[in-house]
């Protein structure tokens, strides 16, 4: 499983959600390494390569008997439920940057398509209250024993993906098909570009 990465390490990519981690799973995939999902969230506008969602994360604390079907794949959970996984396991998350006006634009646009309401909590709360979890998230990551962390910025990968993606490889033990990697980032996708929100 690569030099300095034990073959029952459970690798997964989280961040806030529209902040990148489809992409990332995507580009995995493509590296070689094999990804754990259940295909019944399936492309759409919002995520037109796919979201390579596994249902079963969204359970998490309650039901964590797929964990062992994850040891030496990687799977996508959402940043919130981090704090849920069991101790008894090792993980190597690669957590997802966007700038924060990016993140809001790209979830209201998903909501508009979907027909449902977008003025539930203004940018500037919604912002504030994101802030405020990544740190907090951030602070917990740090003082896991058995989770390795590395932050990847989303324009990182759009503007140099060779950089980024040996940088990933790297973190996995040297391991992965990088020109592949490359070869599935999709500039075009990025289509919220930062606003004003910081």
């Amino acid at each position: 499983m690569g030099k300095d990465m034990d073959k029952d390490t459970i690798v997964i990519v989280s961040g806030l959600p529209r902040s990148g981690t489809s992409m990332m799973m995507k580009m995995l995939a493509a590296g070689g390494l094999e990804v754990l999902t259940d295909g019944i969230r399936t492309a759409d506008d919002d995520n037109p390569k796919g979201y390579y969602e596994f249902e079963r994360v969204k359970k998490l604390p309650e039901d964590t008997d797929w964990l062992p079907q994850a040891q030496g794949k990687v799977v996508k959970i959402i940043s919130a439920l981090l704090k849920h996984l069991p101790p008894g396991y090792s993980y190597r998350v690669i957590f997802m940057q966007r700038p924060m006006a990016e993140v809001l634009a790209s979830q209201r646009q998903m909501l508009i398509r979907r027909g449902e309401p977008t003025d539930r909590v203004d940018d500037e709360q919604m912002a504030a209250l994101f802030h405020k979890h990544l740190k907090q998230v951030a602070s917990w990551l740090a003082e896991q024993p058995n989770f390795d962390v590395l932050y990847v910025h989303h324009h990182d990968v759009i503007q140099d993906p060779r950089s980024q993606a040996e940088r990933v490889s790297h973190f996995l033990g040297d391991r992965l098909d990088v020109e592949r990697m490359i070869a599935v980032v999709d500039p075009a996708l990025y289509r919220q570009r930062q606003g004003k929100v910081k």
